[in-house]
C-alpha cells in the first residue's frame, strides 16, 4: 500500500476502534500513531504515561492502566514521559508548526539570498535529514519547490501589477537584474517581459488530436508540457490557449509534436499507463501541493475534497482545495477527476461532469 492509500486508510479509523482495554491494548502493542489523542496509558512500575505510539520498551500488561484524557492520568498520579512527551501537542501538530514556522521564513526571505537548507533547518531547529523529510510529509512538496512556487507568485504578481518590469523586480524581493532575469524562464516560462506582455516573445507548440472524450488540445513551453485541454469543438480549445497567451507565438501541426499528443491521448484512454513528458505546472504552492498530491493518487480511486484537504495537510481547507482543482490546466495529467463529493457523488468538472464520470467509470474497470 503506498503512502496515498496508507493515509486515506488511516483517516476513516473511527475513535470507536479504540473502545475496550483489549483493543487498546493491541493499539499500545502495535505503537499505532493513529490513537494518539484518543486515550493515554500508565505505566505503574515506571510512575509515567504515554502516547499509544511511544517508541519506549513495552511494559507488561498487568503494569499498564489506560485514561481517556491527559488530565486523568495526572490526576491518577502519573508523570508526562520523557521520549514521547504525551503533555505536548501531537507530533502531527508540532511538525506542522515547524513547517509553517519554516514557511514564514521562506516568504519572507529575501529572493537573492533564499534559506538554503541547512539554513531553514538549523533556523526552525532540527537536522537537514529529518526538516527535509518533514516539510514534504506536511506540504506534498520540497522546501525549495515551495520556496520557487513563492518566488513564481511575487513575479507574476509584480509583472501583473507593476508600472515597470523594473518595479516588478523590487516587488518580488530582488536586488540586481541578473538574478531576476537569470531565474524568470524557469519559473515563468518566458522572459518577464513576455509574460507581462501576455507572453509576446515566448513559442508554445499546440496541436488537437481526437480521442473517445472529444477534441483535446496540449500545448508545450520550452520546460513541458503547460496546458492538456478538453472540449467537444476544437476552436473553444484554441481561443482559451489564445486567451491564456495572447500575444505569444502559437505554433501549431509540428510532426513532432503530434506523437506529444498521441501520448497524451493514450493517458486519457489508460489512465494507468501514466504520463512520463515533463510538465511545466504554474499556480501558487498551495496550488502546486494540492497538485502534487492528486498526482500520487492512483487511478482507480478517489477521494473527497474534505480528504484531499487532509492529504494535503489543511483539514480546513476543502473549499481552498476545490478552487485549486478548478484552476487545473492539466486535465488526467493532474487528476482532479479522481475528488468527489463527501458522499461520493461527482461534483463539477472544468471539462465537464460527463467526461469526469467517463474517466471514473473508465478507471474503474481498469
Amino acid at each position: 500500500m503506498g503512502k496515498i492509500e496508507s493515509k486515506l486508510a488511516n483517516k476513516h479509523v473511527e475513535q470507536a476502534a479504540y473502545q475496550g482495554e483489549d483493543l487498546r491494548w493491541a493499539a499500545v502493542q502495535q505503537r499505532d500513531g493513529g490513537a494518539d489523542g484518543v486515550f493515554w496509558y500508565s505505566v505503574r512500575s515506571t510512575g509515567v504515561y504515554c502516547r499509544p505510539s511511544c517508541g519506549a520498551r513495552p511494559a507488561l500488561r498487568k503494569n499498564v492502566a489506560f485514561h481517556d484524557s491527559r488530565e486523568a492520568a495526572e490526576e491518577a498520579g502519573f508523570r508526562p514521559c520523557m521520549r514521547c512527551k504525551p503533555e505536548q501537542p501531537p507530533l502531527a501538530e508540532r511538525q506542522a508548526a515547524v513547517v509553517a514556522q519554516a514557511c514564514r521564513l521562506i516568504d519572507e526571505a529575501d529572493a537573492e539570498t533564499a534559506l538554503d537548507l541547512d539554513s531553514l533547518a538549523t533556523a526552525v531547529g532540527v537536522s537537514r535529514f529529518h526538516f527535509h523529510r518533514m516539510f514534504k510529509a506536511v506540504t506534498g512538496i520540497t522546501p525549495k519547490a515551495y520556496a520557487n512556487a513563492q518566488r513564481a507568485r511575487r513575479m507574476q504578481a509584480g509583472l501583473a501589477q507593476q508600472a515597470t518590469v523594473t518595479d516588478a523586480m523590487y516587488a518580488a524581493g530582488f536586488n540586481s537584474s541578473g538574478r531576476f532575469y537569470a531565474q524568470s524562464p524557469a519559473v515563468l516560462g518566458m522572459t518577464p517581459t513576455a509574460f507581462r506582455a501576455g507572453g509576446r516573445g515566448a513559442q508554445i507548440r499546440f496541436a488537437i488530436g481526437a480521442c473517445s472524450l472529444g477534441a483535446i488540445l496540449v500545448a508545450s513551453t520550452e520546460q513541458g508540457i503547460c496546458a492538456i485541454l478538453m472540449d467537444d469543438d476544437p476552436d473553444v480549445l484554441v481561443r482559451d490557449l489564445q486567451d491564456r497567451f495572447p500575444k505569444a507565438e502559437l505554433i501549431g501541426a509540428e510532426p513532432e509534436f503530434e506523437q506529444v499528443v498521441s501520448r497524451v491521448v493514450g493517458l486519457v484512454e489508460r489512465p494507468e499507463i501514466g504520463l512520463d513528458l515533463p510538465l511545466d505546472v504554474r499556480g501558487t504552492a498551495f496550488q502546486q501541493r494540492v497538485w502534487q498530491v492528486l498526482r500520487e493518487i492512483p487511478a482507480g480511486r478517489t477521494v473527497s475534497y474534505a480528504e484531499l484537504a487532509q492529504l494535503v495537510g489543511s483539514p480546513n481547507g476543502a473549499r481552498a482545495v476545490a478552487g485549486a482543482c478548478a484552476a487545473n490546466a492539466l486535465a488526467v495529467a493532474i487528476p482532479c477527476h479522481r475528488v468527489v463529493r463527501n458522499d461520493g457523488s461527482i461534483s463539477g468538472y472544468r471539462w465537464g461532469v460527463d467526461r469526469k464520470a467517463a474517466l471514473l467509470d473508465r478507471e474503474a474497470k481498469q
